[in-house]
């Protein structure tokens, strides 16, 4: 009965080892096209940006740009969504 459990859980260990996760492949080096379009530069240049791409809204030129809401807002200045003119248009 001992060998019988010694042998159970040595194979039950060793598949372990084979059915384990392999490294993944390597991808290939691609090299990457930077466009030269001449309205992101500007827009890059008018409005600090965050990494991500999202306005940095830590600057008074983004936070001008922010949208307004059209119609009545709630006390904390979100846009109160109970009004027709401030629904999402879909």
């Amino acid at each position: 009965m001992k060998r019988f459990l010694l042998i159970f859980l040595a194979s039950f260990l060793l598949q372990g080892g084979i059915f384990a996760q392999t490294a993944p492949a390597k991808k290939k080096a691609t090299t990457a096209k930077v466009k030269t379009d001449s309205t992101a530069a500007k827009a890059k240049a008018s409005s600090p940006t965050k990494k991500d791409g999202t306005p940095d809204m830590r600057y008074k030129e983004n936070k001008a740009a922010k949208e307004k809401a059209a119609g009545p807002l709630k006390k904390d200045g979100t846009p109160d969504k109970r009004y027709k003119a401030n629904k999402a248009k879909s």
